[in-house]
């Protein structure tokens, strides 16, 4: 693997449950930040500047947190968010079950690719239309990831729970892209 290549989080995704039903109209009424229209979706829309993350809320008391960079900063977010809610006065809130849900990272090889011949060598696994789509669709067995892979030799990998898959993901496809440098 080379050592130029650095692997970046860009998205995370991950749930908790408050442990309790919440208004969500009390909360929208509330809280700052937040928006509520139940005609257009279910949840409460909450977002913080830091972390920078946006929160779905739903009368459930299911939340959903997304656009964190690492699990700490998620698991940051949905506390503060949980704290919201409390300020709100629904006092009996908790954190229960937190889990990551989908991880997103991002490479660049720093060399273009031939994702012809890639998707030919590796039709099992992959999928190529460049008239729908301009990248390369990778399905990885193992890690289980799906990996989205361009001409310009920037690729990005979602669908991992674990850091360790997508470090994984990108040391597996390393040397099977590496195959398939377009000469300068």
């Amino acid at each position: 693997m080379s050592r130029k290549t650095t692997i970046d989080i860009v998205n995370l995704v991950a749930t908790v449950n408050l442990g309790t039903k919440l208004d969500l109209k009390h909360i929208a009424l509330r809280a700052r930040n937040a928006e509520y229209s139940p005609k257009r979706f279910s949840a409460v829309i909450m977002r913080i500047r830091t972390p920078r993350t946006t929160a779905l809320v739903f009368a459930s008391g299911k939340m959903i947190c997304t656009g964190a960079k690492s699990e700490d900063h998620a698991h940051t977010a949905a506390k503060i968010f949980a704290k919201i809610i409390k300020k709100t006065g629904i006092t009996e809130i908790k954190l229960l079950d937190f889990k990551v849900q989908n991880m997103v990272g991002r490479c660049d090889m720093k060399f273009p690719i031939r994702l012809e011949a890639l998707a030919a060598n590796h039709a099992s696994f992959s999928t190529y239309e460049p008239e729908l789509f301009p990248g390369l669709i990778f399905r990885m067995a193992d890690p289980n990831v799906v990996l989205l892979i361009f001409v310009s030799g920037k690729i990005v990998i979602t669908g991992s729970k674990k850091r360790e898959d997508v470090v994984r993901a990108f040391g597996n496809i390393y040397s099977i892209v590496q195959q398939f440098r377009k000469p300068k």
